[in-house]
């Protein structure tokens, strides 16, 4: 029996993983494993609501444990240190708790057919003092931590008095940046109602920093320009063109000497594949550490490893790479899962070719603004309001859908509607 085993739980991959679990694994004709580094799995989209503490990942994630039982694969918890393609087989980090002893050792798995979708971090392009004063949104357990310092920082101020502001600062204008900087307004004027009656948006400082030209690089310009327009009205300072070359203990210095004070500082400039995965030998890297691929998703050097979502270099026939975005990662999901099937029956692969659908920016209860590309509409359309918030939170349906089957996603889509009536709106522990 072939062993099939997916590196990296998130929007593609457990996507495929529960795809393979009920084709290969609920018929015994293959065994399907999952390994990941966390118990718990959360839209990465949402990353910045559970900063702010909008989610709960107790109550609004999932465990990796109990979707496996009932979609038919295996989960194993670890921390990928190596992959030795000759020998197929994989090394995982030994597991400590938090009193530092091990609970599991250093463990090697093999496997018939491997694919990687490790994902990406936040790429800091070795400026100083980044990895030590700046937090990362890589996680739900970053983002919990980030979360915890931010209630911290709103208790000092209100205590403070009502002269005292928060002042924060976020590095990098693309859609992480700009979401966190309408959510934090957001959170703020929420904090009235639960033991904070003098908190407001208007006690908070935030400052977006973008190195560009323009936030949102990757959006029609129309789009950055409206959702530009919508942060300076609810008073965030957007700094475009101002690169920073160094993070220190209480603010970042820019390139033309000037200093950005700041409380809480974070770090959203861009994205790359974990280190380790250059340092495996037969894969061939970009310099942001994705692994080039075929047309078919494969390696260049291996055939039986294959790559999804934010670790893959896909090139486009424009010559430019697949963007890491959660729709690249469903649609690379959804091939793979049909050339695996295809490898089964000596069938030939199919090649990827990616589909823009456009793109959304939430900013929280303000507004949602993106664009929509399709046949229809002979290229893109602009969209904003109601209309854009309601596909927003469509494409978060979808991946329910896609993970637990229509009934199941629309129990818990009834139950997150109840959970807004009888829960806190904010996590505030």
């Amino acid at each position: 029996m072939k062993k099939i085993v997916i590196v990296g739980g998130g929007a593609g991959g457990l996507e495929l993983v529960t795809k393979l679990g009920h084709a290969f694994g609920k018929k015994r004709q293959a065994e399907v494993v999952l390994i990941d580094r966390s118990q718990t799995h959360i839209w990465k989209p949402l990353l910045h609501e559970v900063a702010t503490g909008s989610i709960d990942i107790n109550s609004d994630g999932l465990n990796y444990r109990a979707h496996a039982a009932k979609h038919h694969y295996q989960f194993q918890l670890g921390t990928l240190m190596g992959v030795d393609p000759e020998k197929r087989t994989l090394t995982l980090d030994s597991l400590s708790d938090d009193m530092g002893h091990t609970v599991l050792p250093e463990r090697t798995i093999s496997y018939d057919i491997l694919i990687m979708a490790v994902g990406s971090v936040s790429n800091d392009f070795g400026t100083p003092g980044v990895s030590d004063h700046c937090y990362f949104l890589d996680s739900h357990k970053q983002a919990e931590r980030f979360q915890q310092a931010l209630l911290n920082q709103f208790l000092r101020v209100h205590q403070e008095g009502s002269d005292a502001k928060l002042k924060l600062a976020i590095v990098g204008g693309g859609a992480t940046g700009v979401e966190l900087s309408a959510e934090l307004f957001h959170v703020a004027d929420m904090l009235k109602a639960y033991g904070m009656p003098e908190m407001s948006g208007k006690r908070v400082n935030v400052k977006l920093i973008e190195a560009g030209a323009r936030i949102l690089p990757a959006l029609p310009e129309r789009v950055a320009a409206l959702a530009t327009k919508e942060l300076v009205r609810l008073g965030v300072t957007v700094s475009q063109g101002t690169r920073v070359v160094r993070a220190y203990d209480g603010g970042f210095e820019t390139a033309d000497g000037k200093d950005i004070e700041a409380d809480l500082m974070i770090w959203a400039a861009g994205v790359k594949a974990p280190d380790f995965v250059a340092k495996i030998e037969g894969f061939e890297t970009t310099r942001n550490n994705q692994i080039l691929v075929k047309g078919t998703l494969q390696t260049t050097a291996f055939e039986n490893i294959y790559v999804i979502g934010d670790c893959c270099a896909c090139k486009q026939a424009n010559g430019s790479f697949v963007p890491p975005r959660a729709q690249s990662a469903h649609q690379m999901a959804s091939l793979v899962f049909s050339n695996i099937k295809a490898s089964f029956l000596s069938e030939p692969q199919k090649e990827y070719v990616y589909k823009d659908y456009g793109s959304l920016v939430n900013l929280s209860r303000y507004s949602t603004v993106g664009n929509l590309m399709g046949n229809l509409m002979g290229g893109s359309m602009f969209i904003e309001g109601r209309i854009a918030r309601f596909v927003y939170v469509s494409l978060y349906r979808l991946h329910l859908i896609a993970i637990h089957g229509w009934v199941k996603a629309t129990v818990i889509m009834a139950a997150q509607k109840i959970g807004k009536v009888v829960k806190p709106k904010l996590k505030l522990h």
